[in-house]
């Protein structure tokens, strides 16, 4: 395992100051330390050591849990995608998908982070999240079927809404969570401003490659 090999047993595995806990509460308590850990430093420069540090456990302890730092950061993004599916839903767009995307992103803004922002640039898990990504868009086309028509420009909003929507909702967070009660709606009039744009015909007297302001 190189850096990431096990370390000896000590003689006190749980740490001068960690308390005894339940397997699934450890577990638990290690998953929510490396999701805040990776958020800050990203897949690469985060130690097991320091993850250990932010758990107040040792390392010895950690891999009781987890059997490499690889294994430990899918674990950390399998559980933000189970609580995102358990908030938004998995299948359809409506009315509560946006305020329930905020309220999850809000909930957990660092897995929202590291889930949308630096999971798809870590080279080992950059499958997954096309798969999640590739998944979206499908979502999102066959929820604006009705609403646009089919070709090109369905395409371009079944493509753009999805990254549209969670880099809204990630920008929200880094402004410090401004108007929560009417982020929502804010966002959702960008996103039917994008539903607008690929339903409706071009304007009359609007040349092809010429901007108007």
């Amino acid at each position: 395992m190189g850096d990431e090999a096990r370390a000896g047993e000590g003689p006190d595995p749980e740490g001068p100051t960690a308390r005894r806990m339940r397997r699934a509460d450890r577990r638990a308590q290690i998953l929510d330390a490396a999701t805040r850990a990776f958020a800050r430093t990203g897949f690469a420069a985060t130690g097991l050591d320091q993850i250990a540090a932010e758990a107040a456990i040792t390392r010895v302890l950690l891999y009781r849990h987890f059997d490499s730092k690889a294994d430990l950061y899918a674990a950390v993004l399998d559980r933000a995608c189970r609580r995102l599916e358990g908030s938004v839903g998995s299948d359809d767009f409506d009315e509560q998908a946006i305020p329930a995307l905020l309220q999850a992103a809000a909930a957990d803004p660092d897995a929202f982070r590291l889930l949308f922002r630096h999971a798809a640039r870590e080279p080992e898990f950059r499958g997954r999240m096309d798969g999640l990504a590739a998944g979206s868009v499908d979502i999102a086309r066959r929820n604006l079927a009705a609403m646009i028509p089919d070709g090109a420009w369905l395409d371009w909003a079944a493509r753009l809404i999805p990254t549209l929507t969670i880099e809204a909702v990630i920008a929200w967070l880094d402004a410090g969570q401004p108007d929560p009660d009417r982020a929502a709606d804010r966002i959702s009039r960008a996103v039917h401003g994008v539903i607008d744009a690929a339903s409706s015909p071009t304007r009359p007297g609007r040349n092809e490659g010429q901007v108007h302001i």
